[in-house]
């Protein structure tokens, strides 16, 4: 009887388990769905739309920079044919890379245009401790500069992109004294570091050490360690009085910086690549 009985029982809770497996999963899907059916949530979420920038170090964006200046013609002096006021701007994005107004404004995280000339002065101020400025350049100021902010975008992966401000001395100015102002500059829209300058200043070609200025300036802007670049071609630049470096990004990537002076006029510049 007891056999009998242990069997029954067995017999009942195979049942049981046979009638769960089929039927739980079901069962326990509706339940969850009852939880999350019929209701709003919301999650916040990081984007790539227009705008994002990955972080990217300092060697990369001097990079992206100078290869988005190369695609343009920007004249760098006076004595250029051209005159600062002409730039080619693109309506779209077109090439490998691109160098372009930014008509939508700095965002939450740039620096605004009630900022920019307080930073510019900034770092200004920065340079002349370093020795890279002369202590006579004077600040800018809304009354005398113009600031247009620019997007340069690596065209095949726009999140690679570095916002910068370009500062230069007022059209409405070009004709007054420019001794000891600073004539144009390209400011980094996150930090305010300025990346390449055009300044007059009294000093002659001959009280400049190219390799201590580019040496500062490289430290100042936290890349790698320049090296001298070496070339035969005597026509790179439209003076005689200049020095050329690489810097080396992690990933192989080369950019060009030129110290060089313009002698006639007394205009000191560092610029990158063109």
């Amino acid at each position: 009887m007891k056999k009998y009985i242990l069997n029954l029982a067995l017999l009942a809770l195979t049942a049981m388990v046979v009638l769960l497996s089929i039927w739980g999963p079901e069962a326990l899907a509706t339940y969850k769905d009852r939880g999350v059916l019929d209701q709003i949530r919301t999650q916040e979420e990081e984007t790539g739309g227009e705008g994002y920038r990955y972080q990217l170090s300092s060697d990369e964006k001097l990079y992206i920079l100078s290869q988005c200046l190369n695609s343009q013609s920007m004249p760098g002096t006076d004595e250029s044919t051209q005159t600062r006021d002409v730039e080619a701007t693109y309506q779209e994005l077109a090439g490998t890379y691109a160098f372009v107004v930014n008509h939508n404004g700095p965002s939450g995280q740039e620096i605004t245009d009630e900022e920019i000339y307080e930073t510019a002065n900034a770092g200004i101020a920065a340079l002349k401790e370093l020795g890279i400025l002369p202590d006579a350049v004077k600040e800018v100021n809304a009354g005398s500069y113009e600031a247009t902010l620019y997007s340069a975008i690596d065209v095949p992966e726009p999140r690679n992109n570095v916002a910068v401000w370009k500062m230069s001395l007022s059209g409405s100015l070009q004709n007054a004294n420019k001794e000891n102002r600073l004539l144009d500059a390209y400011i980094d829209a996150d930090d305010g570091k300025i990346y390449e300058f055009y300044v007059r200043s009294q000093l002659k070609w001959e009280q400049i050490d190219p390799d201590a200025l580019v040496e500062a300036w490289s430290s100042y802007m936290g890349l790698t360690a320049p090296e001298a670049y070496e070339t035969d071609n005597p026509l790179l630049e439209t003076t005689p009085y200049y020095k050329k470096y690489v810097f080396t990004a992690p990933g192989g990537d080369r950019t060009v910086v030129t110290v060089g002076f313009y002698d006639g006029i007394d205009e000191l510049f560092l610029k990158i690549s063109r």
